[in-house]
């Protein structure tokens, strides 16, 4: 079967993988020049499964506006006259109670624990490398009454057999000697050491490399502008290049899958939520993060990626809007500059932003979209990394009509009705 896939980020490129390997003849279509050259190219290079949770939950409204009035706060929403930005908003506080955290959560961790399980086997059948580490995740709390309150994730994380450490300070600095030297004051840190770190833009590029060998084709610098239907079934892809034919269609293109299903009657909701991060060269080695670092007070992760520091974070609500805000700049270098700040030569860092693809409810869409050769991969969030490697596998089982290892129903679309 010929299966096309649009979109070459880090979700659609493993879609096209797992895909390839099922058999099939994969070609992949995008209006970038390359791969991961938008959400996935700078992201904050976790691959982390137990932190795999919606961000919709009990006491986030009340949160949000409290980080709306801090100096370097996590939240900032730039309203628009966008009727989807506001539809996508009620549904999130729609999902935020204790029940509604629950199931969605339940449907994030099989994919994201799948997905890192089929990563380690990628590594060892391929021999992919992509400045990856497996030396585990630090959430670090830096005032005691944040510490004491994880007993909900420690009960979430034992509920799915996810192992996890509680340190103090002095346990904290014994898994990231660098923390010694932090300028800010922190209470201790929950820890999750199996969790993983790498450059997705390096590992996209790579698998890409490989599935080309392979036989997959990519169709880069063409636009992307219409799903033809005829007779209940996709009949094409209309692009700059053509119309594209297949017998399966798979959208992975984030952030801007809607505007492609909205006019074949497919409410998708996924909206983006903007990220930043700054890559930092390293000038201490010694001193450096070993592998991720979450400053749960401001929401920023700090990773280390070989010779650089990746510090990502910020969610900002506000369209499609690319620009660049300084503000946001502040807040990161302040995170890594107070917890790491011998490291690496903040001044000279590298400034950037992504879409995120968000749902309202936290888990991505993943399955068969009301025509029967139509198929979703998208609305991973902030977890399109951690989760690639699932989300092509099981989208690659549901095209070939093989029974998957995990069920992926609950991720289908038609949850939203």
């Amino acid at each position: 079967m010929k299966v096309l896939v649009l979109g070459s980020g880090v979700v659609g490129v493993t879609s096209a993988h797992y895909l390839a390997e099922a058999g099939h003849e994969v070609e992949v279509v995008d209006r970038q020049s390359g791969p991961a050259l938008e959400t996935s190219f700078g992201n904050a290079g976790e691959v982390s499964p137990g932190y795999a949770s919606p961000w919709a939950g009990p006491g986030i409204p009340t949160k949000a506006i409290k980080w709306l009035l801090m100096k370097h706060g996590p939240l900032v929403v730039r309203p628009k006259l966008d009727p989807y930005m506001w539809s996508w908003l009620f549904k999130m506080l729609g999902n935020c109670t204790s029940a509604r955290y629950a199931v969605n959560k339940a449907r994030m961790v099989p994919v994201a624990e799948y997905a890192r399980d089929l990563l380690k086997e990628m590594r060892q059948t391929i021999g992919i490398t992509y400045d990856d580490r497996a030396q585990g995740t630090l959430q670090l709390f830096r005032e005691q009454k944040y510490l004491d309150g994880v007993g909900g994730d420690i009960e979430v994380l034992k509920q799915f057999g996810v192992p996890y450490e509680v340190l103090d300070r002095q346990g904290c600095i014994s898994v990231e000697p660098g923390l010694a030297t932090a300028d800010g004051s922190f209470a201790g840190g929950l820890r999750l050491p199996n969790d993983e770190t790498g450059d997705c833009k390096i590992f996209t590029d790579k698998l890409a490399a490989h599935v080309t060998e392979r036989g997959v084709k990519f169709r880069f610098d063409t636009r992307i502008d219409k799903i033809l239907v005829e007779g209940g079934r996709i009949a094409g892809v209309a692009t700059s290049a053509g119309v594209l034919k297949a017998d399966a269609y798979v959208v992975a293109l984030g952030s801007y899958s809607p505007f492609l299903l909205r006019p074949i009657g497919i409410s998708a909701p996924v909206y983006p939520v903007k990220g930043y991060s700054i890559t930092v060269p390293i000038t201490n080695a010694d001193v450096a993060p070993v592998s991720t670092v979450m400053d749960d007070s401001y929401k920023v992760a700090i990773t280390r990626l070989g010779d650089r520091i990746r510090v990502g974070g910020t969610a900002e609500i506000s369209g499609f809007d690319l620009r660049l805000h300084q503000s946001r700049r502040d807040t990161l270098e302040y995170s890594v500059s107070n917890l790491f700040p011998k490291a690496g030569a903040v001044k000279d860092a590298t400034f950037w932003c992504g879409l995120r693809p968000m749902t309202p409810d936290g888990p991505p869409i993943i399955g068969k979209a009301r025509y029967e050769n139509l198929y979703l991969n998208t609305g991973h969030g902030t977890l399109g990394w951690t989760m690639s490697c699932g989300s092509g596998r099981v989208l690659a089982d549901l095209i070939s009509g093989r029974k998957s290892e995990i069920d992926v129903a609950p991720l289908n679309i038609s949850r939203y009705g």
